[in-house]
């Protein structure tokens, strides 16, 4: 007996360290977003000192008329919106005239600062309920961005700020921005999403939210929409995926993105480095066209399928925006790497001015980042490294790999396994000196939870936040491609991560005469009834999806779909998104729309856009099979039904296209059952 308590106390003893472990993982470094203690102590040393081009940074941003402590505020108000505008201006100035006298009291000391700047942010985080309109997401990644920096300077640097109004606070990013953000913007150009991703890494490191800082980290590194790292930065040649529109909001774009590479390097993350320093490309091509000189153009088609630039925009080309510092003297004066001509771009701004217009940007590069150049190129780390981040997970028949954003100053990292999210995790690889690591001792059908540590000789980081992945597929379900459901050479994908699919396609879809879509499927046999729920969002806004039971693989067989479809509504950016039950009764007839009249509205669609769940299933008893859809998945709407499928052995499963053979789209879907 005493033998048997001994065990379960030691199990506890695990199970209290485990938990312990992920409660440490979640911590963060304060003040860290733009800011950290290092660069305040670093900047009131060469305002004191006089450096230069330090001290006329700071000049600049004393002078300022949003940095005086006798700033009158422009609001607080209840809603604030963009497009129609509501108050955009008012939030903008009171959100910069935060931030900058944030700054000001970081640097100066004076109380008065700081009491302007804990007035402006109380009054806001007490007031406004809603930010609304078709631009809303954009709004809500800008002003609040520059708000979220002013209250984490405030709150980690004795301002005297009470633990009631920062816990307001915290209530009111979580409740009032987040759910803005929370699902990026992949229906508009990348500069939405790349708003969006560097405010929600605010509210995640200022609320101590590990699940929404990871999930901004996943969709710089990952996401559909033009606004991830490589969707935005489309090539190896810096080209930008807005650098046909113009080069104000290309300027825009790669900015945001420098911000959230800023942020998690703060964090002791490498984002900088990600996908072989391709944010640095994409300065360094957008500089250079902007200094005046020649660059290669490729037309590409954009994420959503509704932008394609021919050629490269001369509009706003030589307007260059206060953005190029922060850039310069990471890669340049941390890490020894060269950057002509986003130098030149720096030294012709120098000092910088307030990111204009609005609250696009900060601004302020001078003072906020100019530095010293590091000893031969190298960033020296005297401290333990900070849990890796972004970790990503992809499978294949017989093995999973994982990567994830490197730990700065880490020597090499661990990776450990487990069956379940919360352990035992197991080592499994140490040693690794690349962010990667290939898994080949899976079973198929199996899903996997991955952390990671990482090491130098000062010891040993955090665990990272897991990742789950499925071995190859779901257990019992398979993927294949009907018709043509790729397009120009690229390679369809679905995943399962043991809750959600996942899945990656082209194809033109399912109508009267074509059937190009990725089909994930298992078998049905007699009755019973297939359920799913869309997760938002949608990349390609000419997206179909839903549910098909057919007779096989084959393009032409007979088939049943629940699909959820665009229709053009005159205008390319409002299409109508309409619920429609699809029949095809014998094989090589034309597929035809038996029922559609289920016109989406809120909340699955606002403005056109999909940005609700929503519930679809369809039921097989007998020879009649309906189609039911749902808001909330409890209480459903019927569709229609046919009569006529008869054959016994029947595939049933979720169905993708994009909509465009130009494009792929992405598309997740979760709580999928099979009741047989």
């Amino acid at each position: 007996m005493n033998y048997i308590k001994g065990i379960c106390l030691l199990l506890c003893c695990f199970l209290l360290l485990l938990l312990a472990d992920f409660a440490k993982a979640q911590s963060f470094t304060h003040p860290g977003l733009l800011q950290n203690t290092q660069d305040i102590e670093r900047m009131k040393t060469a305002i004191r000192e006089k450096q230069e081009p330090i001290y006329s940074g700071f000049l600049v941003l004393q002078a300022h008329p949003q940095s005086q402590n006798t700033y009158r505020m422009q609001g607080p108000m209840e809603i604030v919106g963009r497009n129609p505008t509501i108050g955009q201006a008012v939030y903008d100035a009171d959100a910069n005239a935060a931030y900058q006298n944030a700054l000001m009291w970081a640097l100066t000391g004076q109380q008065a600062y700081a009491d302007k700047a804990i007035e402006i942010v109380n009054s806001w985080s007490s007031t406004l309920k809603s930010i609304t309109g078709r631009d809303a997401v954009l709004m809500a990644g800008l002003g609040p961005f520059k708000m979220v920096n002013a209250a984490e300077i405030l709150r980690y640097t004795h301002s005297g700020w009470s633990a009631a109004d920062i816990e307001k606070t915290e209530h009111h990013f979580h409740e009032v921005i987040y759910p803005v953000i929370k699902d990026f913007a992949p229906f508009a150009n990348g500069n939405w999403d790349a708003a969006a991703m560097k405010t929600m890494m605010a509210i995640g490191v200022f609320c101590n939210d590990r699940p929404i800082f990871e999930r901004a980290l996943h969709y710089y590194i990952d996401g559909a929409g033009d606004g991830s790292l490589v969707n935005y930065i489309i090539n190896d040649a810096g080209q930008c995926q807005e650098s046909g529109r113009d080069q104000s909001h290309t300027q825009l774009g790669i900015a945001h993105l420098g911000d959230c590479a800023e942020m998690a390097w703060q964090q002791g993350l490498n984002l900088y480095a990600y996908a072989d320093n391709r944010l640095l490309k994409g300065f360094e091509y957008t500089a250079r066209y902007n200094l005046g000189l020649d660059v290669p153009y490729t037309p590409a088609m954009d994420r959503t399928g509704k932008y394609l630039h021919q050629q490269l925009s001369s509009e706003g080309r030589g307007r260059l925006r206060a953005v190029y510092e922060q850039i310069y003297n990471h890669y340049v004066n941390r890490m020894g790497l060269a950057a002509p001509y986003t130098r030149q771009a720096a030294e012709k701004m120098r000092p910088e001015q307030q990111g204009l217009p609005g609250a696009d940007h900060v601004g302020f590069g001078t003072l906020l980042y100019s530095r010293t150049a590091s000893v031969k190129g190298k960033y020296d780390v005297n401290t333990i490294p900070e849990a890796p981040s972004g970790l990503l997970a992809k499978t294949s028949l017989n093995s999973n790999t994982v990567t994830w954003i490197a730990a700065v100053g880490a020597d090499y990292y661990t990776v450990k396994r487990a069956g379940n999210r919360n352990g035992p995790y197991l080592v499994i690889a140490d040693h690794l000196t690349h962010a990667l690591y290939q898994d080949n001792k899976v079973v198929k059908g199996k899903t996997y939870y991955y952390v990671v540590s990482a090491v130098n000789k000062w010891g040993r980081g955090e665990a990272a936040y897991p990742v789950s992945i499925t071995t190859d597929f779901r257990a019992n379900w398979e993927q294949a491609d009907v018709g043509d459901s790729v397009g120009l050479g690229q390679k369809s994908t679905a995943v399962f991560d043991g809750q959600q699919f996942t899945i990656t396609a082209g194809g033109m879809g399912i109508d009267s005469s074509r059937n190009q879509f990725k089909f994930i499927y298992t078998t049905l046999n007699d009755d019973g009834a297939i359920t799913c729920r869309y997760v938002p969002q949608v990349s390609s806004q000419f997206t179909s999806f839903g549910l098909v039971i057919r007779e096989g693989l084959t393009v032409n067989v007979p088939q049943i779909a629940l699909m959820v479809k665009p229709e053009p509504s005159g205008q390319a950016e409002a299409p109508r998104w309409y619920t429609c039950l699809l029949s095809r009764e014998l094989a090589g007839k034309q597929t035809k729309t038996v029922t559609s009249n289920q016109l989406l509205a809120e909340p699955v669609v606002t403005f056109s856009r999909l940005t609700g769940y929503y519930w679809l299933r369809l039921q097989r008893k007998g020879e009649v099979v309906s189609g039911f859809s749902s808001v909330d998945g409890k209480n459903w709407t019927k569709i229609g039904s046919v009569t006529g499928q008869t054959k016994k052995m029947l595939l049933a499963g979720l169905a993708v296209s994009s909509g465009s053979m130009a494009t792929p789209t992405t598309i997740s879907f979760d709580r999928v059952t099979l009741e047989r």
